[in-house]
């Protein structure tokens, strides 16, 4: 589109400029012509050289001709280098530009070199091609900055500019390293749809407008570290092949990764999202670190997936309402992490740390296949915990739980140690291999919904060299590790990281839970509690060793006064050989008869009665066992269960008998009313 040189044997010709009145552009003038036109130029006049082609010699020329002795630099007016192409290094060095400059779809087929160039005005490169490096380093751009769809084959140098107006680099292909380190942007930066195939620096540049890499590729290592963005930055569906470098980045409004694609490692970490940070939809499918950051307002991960860890320690959210849903197939990890108002942690996670953990206002974790340590965690108003049986339904709909495999949807608590747990409310929670001991307050734990816990074994098992048949019950973590430390076959074994804790730490565990559970009117779950701590108490060598006899007792004829059929039995047993005792020698042979004697004394008689004692009868025993003597002593044993006397005629040996059967069998018969109504009991 403007008057070309027709110099060559191309139907078209040569498509340079025309020096204008000569047919010919610079590079095809003839000597004495260029030399006229040359010692006519004076600084800041305008050239227009589109499509001409420049070796070193001529574009050292041309800039020789625009020198300004007071500034000891070239200063060109309006430069127009549209389509020209550039032979050898292009030397722009410390050159002023102080109207515009166009360079669309020129080609530099060497080194382009604008160090500590200045641009007042537009500066076009939009399309233009560098075939080998490109050095725009302190470059000063004073107007607008247009590097839309250029190609940069070789290293793109941008470090320290400064970009004072818009900056475009929409379409960009940086096909080496990219260096934008230490620059500084001013107004609106675009690098929509840019593709970084080598590294991209950005190390220590300011943003102080708008910053938007929405659609870019980075198919090697992008370096962000100690931005700041002083406006909206977006990397929405941005693709990042390799690590994303984001630690130390200042982000003082609205942060989008929307839907992008994090191939490698992604750290933010001791980011600062002062205002709403985006990342819904977002693949991290290596590591993600957030530790250490901060977010000033919401922190939006619905529908985010995370292929391996997901690191927020440490991390700050000083408004966050809501966190997730989000899948992770590795470890959420929320250790020493600080919400300070009301939030709702959303996530299917394979494990969840949060060791340290400070909740200063209400919080619930709704949560799919997660393993849970809240150990040392702080709750400062009510915790929720509760295993969502449905999968989540994010911003775009259910959250892709892939990640996590054929892992069981439920929820394990695996450490309550340190918690105050006063403000706790677990739902659905397989407890079966959570730590209690070291919580807090556990007395006032609320155990919501379908809370299991580890069953003791079943079956015949061996405890040194005797068989054993351990009672059904629920039973705490720590037992199982301890009964497995002591030898007990069939018992959880302990966790190579875990010290057993002995019956004295136990004792009171169990007995808080118990009073969890009492206080919430749920008395007869509370009853295994109660079990396992008086299973503790007789356990423990530092207890009296009478105390632990009695307890033992306790234990072996009613089970602490929770086994039922154990008392039933032991009291059926006891009347049966209370039965047999009176057969054998407790019933007379015959009932005793009084017997009248008197004297006669002149006209007074004296009469004495005595009834002789009762006797055993004579002959061999089994003579004694007969249905008349048996329903006789079945009489007395059962008046006797109740604490009523028979009125039956007994031998002293009988007597002794009942009386003994009157003491024991009532209390037996107590002791399995009392179990069967702690099972039954409202």
């Amino acid at each position: 589109p403007w008057p070309h040189c027709v110099h060559g044997a191309d139907p078209v010709g040569c498509r340079g400029r025309t020096v204008e009145p000569h047919p010919a552009c610079l590079a095809h003038m003839d000597e004495t012509d260029r030399a006229a036109y040359l010692a006519a130029l004076a600084p800041g006049d305008a050239v227009d050289h589109r499509g001409t082609t420049f070796t070193a010699n001529l574009l050292t020329q041309l800039l020789a001709a625009l020198h300004d002795p007071a500034t000891g630099r070239p200063r060109l007016g309006t430069a127009r280098f549209d389509e020209a192409t550039f032979s050898a290094d292009a030397r722009f060095s410390h050159v002023t530009f102080s109207a515009y400059a166009r360079f669309d779809e020129a080609t530099f087929s060497a080194d382009a070199q604008f160090h500590r160039a200045v641009f007042s005005a537009d500066a076009w490169f939009s399309g233009a091609v560098f075939s080998a490096d490109a050095w725009f380093d302190e470059a000063t751009f004073s107007a607008d900055a247009q590097f839309d769809r250029a190609v940069f084959s070789a290293d793109a140098q941008f470090s320290e500019a400064t970009f004072s107006a818009n900056a475009q680099f929409d379409q960009a292909v940086f096909s080496a390293d990219a260096w934008f380190s230490e620059a500084s942007f001013s107004a609106n930066t675009t690098f929509v749809r840019a593709v970084f195939s080598a590294n991209a620096r950005f190390s220590r540049v300011t943003f102080s407008a708008d910053a938007r890499f929405s659609h870019v590729t980075f198919s090697a290592y992008a370096r962000f570290s100690h931005v700041t963005f002083s406006a909206n930055a977006r990397f929405d569906v941005a693709t990042f092949s390799a690590d994303a470098q984001f630690s130390h980045v200042t982000f003082s409004a609205n942060a989008r990764f929307d839907e992008a694609v994090f191939s490698a490692d992604a750290w933010f970490s001791e980011a600062v999202f002062s205002a709403d940070a985006w990342f819904s939809g977002a693949v991290f499918s290596a590591d993600a670190w957030f530790s250490g950051a901060v977010f000033s307002a919401n922190a939006q991960f619905s529908g985010a997936v995370f292929s391996a860890n997901a690191q927020f320690s440490r991390a700050t959210f000083e408004a966050a309402a809501a966190l997730g849903p989000l899948a992770c197939g590795g470890e959420l990890d929320l250790s020493a992490a600080v919400f300070s108002s009301p939030v709702t942690i959303t996530a299917a996670t394979a494990d969840l740390r949060c060791q340290g953990t400070r909740w200063a206002a209400k919080a619930a974790l709704r949560l799919r296949y997660a393993t849970v340590d809240l150990s040392d965690a702080v709750c400062a108003s009510p915790l929720i915990v509760t295993s969502r049986s449905a999968p989540f339904i994010g911003l775009w709909g259910e959250v892709d739980e892939t990640v996590l495999g054929s892992h069981a949807p439920g929820v394990r608590m695996k450490s309550l140690s340190g918690v105050d747990a006063a403000y706790l409310v677990l739902t659905d929670i397989d407890m079966t291999y959570c730590q209690f001991s070291g919580t807090v307050h556990l007395d006032q734990l609320r155990l919501e919904g379908e809370c299991t816990l580890a069953p003791a074994p079943t079956g015949v098992h061996r405890r040194g060299w005797l068989p054993v048949r351990w009672t059904p019950r629920r039973t705490l973590a720590e037992e199982q590790h301890w009964r497995a430390f002591r030898g007990a076959t069939g018992w959880t074994a302990v966790p190579t990281d875990t010290d057993p804790v002995g019956p004295a730490v136990l004792a009171p565990v169990y007995r808080q839970l118990r009073k969890s559970l009492e206080d919430g009117k749920n008395e007869p779950d509370a009853a295994d509690f109660y079990y396992g701590e008086m299973e503790m108490r007789r356990n423990d060598p530092a207890r009296p060793f009478g105390e632990r006899a009695l307890l033992a007792v306790y234990w072996g004829i009613s089970g602490y006064g929770l086994r039922a059929s154990r008392a039933l039995a032991l009291l059926l047993l006891a009347m049966t050989g209370t039965i047999l005792a009176l057969m054998l020698w407790g019933l007379p042979a015959d009932g005793p008869k009084p017997h009248t004697t008197g004297r006669l004394t002149g006209q007074q008689i004296s009469l004495t009665t005595d009834t002789p004692a009762p006797l055993n009868p004579a002959g061999p025993l089994h003579d004694r066992l007969t249905s008349e003597r048996a329903e006789k002593a079945l009489r007395v044993v059962v008046n006797s269960v109740i604490f009523r006397s028979s009125g039956q005629d007994l031998t002293t040996a009988g007597t002794y008998t009942e009386m003994t059967s009157r003491l024991l069998e009532p209390v037996l018969l107590g002791l399995a009313v009392l179990a069967v109504r702690g099972r039954v009991k409202r």
